[in-house]
């Protein structure tokens, strides 16, 4: 590696005593040190410390290009930091990083968890919704929150959803000499916390997690009945194959039940829907599942909506179809990307046969009924039948 300008150093609560020589060295050299004024007090660094704005801008610390420069973060600089942040405006050649232990492997090893089978979250900024796919019976997180404040909001979230008898534990200041832990009841937490400085460990208890098999139940949802129902919607997501990272266009999504599904398998949604009560609904269930973050609802009629739009991996096209619609779909596809349509009308089922004649793929006319009384007996109660299209570009 060339010499580098920039510096990147984690930095715990033991201060200086903690860092590497790599990261003595370069602290001593450095013309200005960026951090918080918490690492900036910790590297004693005097004079020559600038804390960071509010909010984060990376961009002060490329002013300093070209001369030896130091920013200081907590703990790993990848993991929950700026220093992804930082890399991602940089040459390779630029910058250096000297890593300390993160408060999640600090947290584990105060607790003997196992880390690599711990759920690790940053909840500074985000909800706590985002612990709801993670919620399993004794399943272990550990989560950075903003502030001591938050630590009781949190045991009042679990609470409310049933996990009040979750452990929990508060980990002050790890680290360093005012290093401080303690285990709790989430429903029965009452502890005023004086740190700032800390992580929250849960391990769950009491509620029922989440099933994470395709085709989630339908009252899991807000919807208005436009919802691609539970058998249905487990077909089409095993069709669409979703894969982490992935992108996926759902057309007149509905209660955006698709989009909720193809986010919990690590992917992003762009949810189209031209009705703003069933696009309010999709932002509900977005947040309910704590998938806001992975989730962009946007408001109007495909096609006109698509051309502004990144391209996807996959197309999920839920009802509405024509030729319209499917030219401009197709046009934008690279190959290998997948589109499921699905319809219950004669007209679309049949320029659905028509495209598949053409295009290839897979044709499925799917029949479900259920069970339902009829005087003093069941009978079947048959639903409308669902034709299906899947096809790679």
């Amino acid at each position: 590696m060339a010499d580098p300008w920039l510096t990147i150093i984690g930095i715990g609560e033991d201060g200086l005593a903690g860092l590497s020589e790599a990261s003595r060295k370069a602290l001593a050299d450095a013309e200005t040190v960026f951090g918080g004024e918490r690492h900036l007090a910790l590297a004693d660094v005097g004079s020559r410390g600038r804390a960071w704005p509010v909010p984060f801008d990376a961009d002060i610390v490329l002013g300093c290009r070209g001369r030896p420069t130091v920013v200081l973060t907590s703990g790993d600089p990848f993991w929950y930091g700026a220093g992804a942040s930082l890399a991602e405006k940089l040459d390779g050649d630029e910058w250096i990083a000297h890593p300390a232990p993160s408060t999640f492997s600090l947290a584990a090893a105060r607790l003997g968890w196992r880390l690599e089978a711990t759920a690790c979250l940053g909840l500074h900024a985000a909800p706590f919704e985002r612990l709801v796919p993670h919620l399993a019976q004794d399943a272990r997180i550990v989560c950075l929150v903003r502030d001591a404040a938050a630590v009781d909001k949190l045991a009042k979230w679990l609470t409310e959803r049933g996990w009040g008898a979750s452990l929990v534990w508060t980990l002050e200041a790890l680290g360093g000499p005012r290093e401080y832990i303690d285990q709790h009841r989430a429903d029965l937490f009452a502890e005023d916390i004086a740190e700032n400085l800390v992580a929250v460990a849960v391990q769950a208890r009491g509620g029922q997690g989440m099933p994470r098999s395709s085709g989630l139940s339908d009252d899991l949802f807000i919807h208005d009945g436009q919802i691609t129902k539970r058998p249905v919607r487990a077909l089409a997501l095993s069709a669409l194959s979703p894969r982490p990272g992935e992108r996926l266009w759902d057309i007149g999504a509905g209660s955006g039940s698709i989009s909720v599904e193809w986010a919990l398998c690590g992917g992003k949604a762009t949810a189209v829907e031209a009705r703003e009560d069933r696009a309010a609904n999709i932002r509900k269930n977005a947040a309910a599942f704590g998938l806001a973050h992975r989730i962009t609802i946007v408001a109007g009629k495909a096609p006109d909506t698509l051309a502004a739009l990144n391209a996807p991996d996959a197309v999920f096209i839920g009802g509405g179809l024509d030729g319209t619609m499917f030219d401009a779909i197709w046009s934008r596809l690279s190959p290998g990307a997948r589109l499921v349509a699905h319809s219950v009308t004669l007209e679309t089922e049949a320029l659905i046969g028509e495209l598949h004649q053409r295009h290839g793929g897979e044709l499925m006319r799917v029949e479900i009924a259920h069970a339902a009384p009829l005087g003093r007996y069941r009978s079947w109660e048959a639903a409308r039948p669902v034709v299906q299209w899947s096809v790679v570009r």
